[in-house]
């Protein structure tokens, strides 16, 4: 139980750099937190910063899963005996739920960071690699449709577990449960997207939208 507790705190403190306030020092200061939804993840970062600053701060954060589930459960610690008891599968998915939980609540920022969408993307580059296209498909459907970049977010992670339920059980169950507990935790991040949904509030990106509506002052030519 060492190892494991050792390698998930390893794994929490690297999730706990935060790609948005790492990229907001290198531009000078600035903090995310303090504009738009204040939530320091992708979509706010590309809303307020732009492409490139968005882009930077979703490959640290997408890198940071990435660590978390493919390096730090095969790290050899000089003060950790490796427990041979102990599953190398499961130890896998508790480093790799660390990262995304170190996301959400950094210590080194207040326990005030992203909603885990990226992170998680980046866990299943190494715990499951073609699982990513069905996420990817499922949110570039959902923000096609609706605008909603949360809604989508939601939609992805949701469909990770039913797709994996109906086409790889019983062979991959441990990644199988890590994806419910992820999508159920991640669910739970987006509550706010949620309520300001249900009051009409949530921002929409109409200009990815397939079938959004013309304003009312436009006319055909």
């Amino acid at each position: 139980m060492l190892e494991l507790g050792v390698k998930f705190l390893i794994s929490y403190f690297i999730g706990s750099l935060m790609g948005a306030i790492i990229v907001g020092k290198i531009r000078g200061g600035v903090d995310i937190r303090t504009m738009g939804s204040g939530n320091a993840g992708g979509t706010n970062a590309l809303r307020t910063q732009g492409v490139l600053f968005a882009l930077a701060v979703v490959v640290i954060d997408v890198g940071k899963g990435v660590i978390g589930a493919g390096v730090v459960p095969g790290l050899e610690l000089p003060f950790v005996a490796t427990d041979p008891e102990l599953s190398r599968i499961w130890l896998t998915m508790c480093c790799a739920a660390a990262a995304v939980i170190g996301h959400v609540w950094p210590i080194y920022h207040g326990f005030q960071g992203g909603k885990g969408a990226a992170t998680f993307i980046g866990t299943l580059i190494i715990l499951g690699p073609a699982t990513i296209v069905v996420v990817l498909l499922v949110w570039a459907i959902v923000v096609a449709l609706t605008g909603y970049v949360g809604l989508a977010s939601m939609s992805a992670m949701t469909s990770l577990p039913v797709w994996l339920g109906v086409t790889r059980l019983p062979e991959d169950q441990p990644l199988f449960i890590y994806s419910i507990v992820m999508a159920g935790f991640i669910i739970y991040c987006h509550r706010s997207n949620i309520q300001r949904m249900r009051e009409g509030t949530e921002n929409r990106n109409t200009k990815v939208m397939l079938l959004r509506r013309k304003p009312a002052n436009s006319t055909d030519e």
